[in-house]
């Protein structure tokens, strides 16, 4: 589905809030919000939600470890190994 298709207004969120949560069951796709035209904000499944967080998680660490890396704050295997043995 195209982004256009889960565009709503405000007065949706209103009227239908208890349909939209159990659309979400079987249609976990977010929802954006508008107010006056404008997208104001997204409503979206707790799963799908979680999910998106875990990987943006994800996301940061493999950024850290990359600066770190391109910085030179690493050490080969052995020598990791070997603290790890201490």
């Amino acid at each position: 589905m195209s982004l256009a298709e889960h565009i709503r207004p405000i007065t949706y969120l209103k009227s239908s809030a208890a349909e939209i949560v159990k659309e979400f069951a079987v249609n976990p796709e977010p929802i954006i919000i508008t107010q006056n035209g404008e997208a104001k904000m997204v409503v979206m499944d707790i799963g799908e939600y979680e999910k998106q967080q875990e990987t943006l998680a994800l996301l940061k660490l493999l950024a850290l470890g990359k600066k770190e890396f391109n910085a030179g704050k690493f050490s080969d295997a052995e020598a990791f190994l070997d603290e790890m043995d201490d």
